[in-house]
């Protein structure tokens, strides 16, 4: 069991070699263990570098380095907090914090520094749970995302719309308790404003929706019938030669998947096997894997040989494609456009060899990946599935609501809805949290934050 009251070390540094180490303490007693691991000519002052030795629990020396204590409230945990800062051997770093630990720390699990800085006050909860997406970032994009959350904007809308329910719920209240006094609400007043607030979560489910697209990645599956220039796009886009390019039909046999990044947007690609009705049980197996890439990517480029008159296979796949997020691609334009046709949605023709058409395809890739327009990276957004499934039991209660107003029945009725709706969205702010939701966010975080 984890306890508050008790002080907390980790080793706030990635494994490994390097210019520095950190061994970060928090808790009551961390100005008892400076005065105990740090030796210096003078006084350790609050929130200054200062200087010395940094000792073990029987004052040998293990580094010289740098000391930093700070007092609660103001500090990252909101408790005393003591950051030993020494050169950047392991070795250094593990004796620091096996000599914290005899002088009376814990230590910290993962997340646990973040987390009582939640419990203190010093973060709301998406906040927290936006750290732990800003040290995962893998492209600018998403740590833009990241940061946004970080400063608690998605907290104070979702608590301007709780409060909203909740006056709501004290008129129904108030006309439950003193009937003669307090009329009843107005049936379509009531049904207004759940409709305002349902359009406001689920504006915000969508920019979860795109946040999400940020973190983790579009995914684009390139397709088409066999040689027409999937693995040279691929490669043409990843600046490399990474997938086997060759004039025989059927090279590529199974999925090759890449990232790139796309101003600044993590882009995954999936090159898959050419699609086509006769071939070997091995070319058929890679062909089963394309079929089943292309359904699960959000955006598929489908490539096909523009210098060609184009192929069953390719008229059957650009039927089976029309109603989802694509681009059409026809390639090897240079030698003649026979293949090329009219198609609904995005068409690039040209050549990968050609930067102009390399440039029209990533364009492309990014007016469609994001449904037509650039995601909003300035406005937070909820993030984790927790949220999610917050936003979406609200969403299902105040359903519930309306639907109990169509019906004409009294508007009291409503009430055991609304407060389900409210305490769902408490649960993405912070102010009903659990320890099973505590543990699901704080689980992602790394030792030491």
């Amino acid at each position: 069991m984890i306890h508050r009251g008790d002080t907390i070390c980790a080793i706030a540094t990635a494994p490994g070699v390097g210019a520095i180490a950190i061994v970060r303490v928090s808790g009551p007693d961390a100005p008892a263990l400076a005065a105990r691991l740090f030796r210096t000519r003078e006084p350790l002052r609050e929130r200054y570098a200062t200087y010395g030795t940094i000792v073990d629990e029987r004052g040998d020396p293990i580094d010289k380095g740098i000391a930093i204590l700070s007092r609660a409230p103001h500090t990252y945990t909101g408790e005393d907090t003591l950051e030993l800062q020494l050169h950047g051997s392991p070795v250094l770093a593990g004796e620091t914090m096996r000599a914290a630990v005899a002088c009376g720390a814990r230590a910290a699990t993962a997340g646990e520094f973040t987390r009582r800085a939640f419990l203190n006050g010093r973060l709301d909860l998406h906040g927290a749970a936006a750290v732990a997406d800003l040290i995962a970032a893998e492209s600018r994009s998403a740590a833009r995302a990241a940061l946004a959350n970080l400063g608690g904007g998605l907290a104070n809308e979702v608590r301007a719309l709780r409060a909203w329910l909740a006056s709501v719920l004290e008129e129904l209240a108030a006309t439950l308790d003193f009937p003669d006094e307090v009329p009843e609400p107005e049936p379509a007043r009531v049904r207004a404003e759940i409709d305002a607030i349902v359009a406001a979560l689920e504006r915000l489910r969508a920019d979860g929706e795109i946040g999400r697209l940020v973190r983790e990645g579009v995914t684009v599956a390139i397709v088409g019938p066999p040689n027409a220039g999937k693995s040279s796009l691929l490669n043409a886009l990843l600046g490399e030669e990474r997938a086997l390019v060759s004039e025989i039909a059927g090279t590529t046999r199974d999925t090759i998947e890449e990232s790139i990044a796309s101003d600044g947007v993590r882009v995954r690609i999936v090159d898959t096997a050419g699609i086509r009705e006769h071939a070997d049980r091995v070319e058929a197996a890679g062909i089963e894997r394309s079929q089943r890439a292309l359904q699960s990517a959000r955006l598929a480029v489908l490539v096909f040989d523009g210098s060609q008159p184009l192929a069953p296979e390719a008229r059957a796949l650009l039927a089976r494609t029309e109603d989802r997020a694509r681009v059409a691609f026809f390639n090897k334009a240079d030698l003649g456009e026979a293949g090329v046709c009219d198609v609904a949605g995005e068409r690039v023709v040209g050549s990968v060899r050609d930067a102009a058409t390399l440039d029209a395809i990533r364009a492309a890739i990014a007016r469609v990946g994001w449904g037509g327009s650039a995601p909003d990276l300035e406005r937070p957004h909820i993030a984790s599935a927790l949220e999610f499934d917050a936003v979406n039991g609200a969403l299902r209660s105040l359903g519930e609501a309306a639907k109990t107003l169509a019906r004409g029945e009294a508007t009291d009725f409503v009430a055991g809805d609304l407060q389900s709706a409210y305490a769902a969205l408490g649960r993405v702010t912070g102010d009903e949290a659990t320890e099973e939701l505590l543990d699901g966010i704080f689980g992602r975080f790394c030792i030491g934050k």
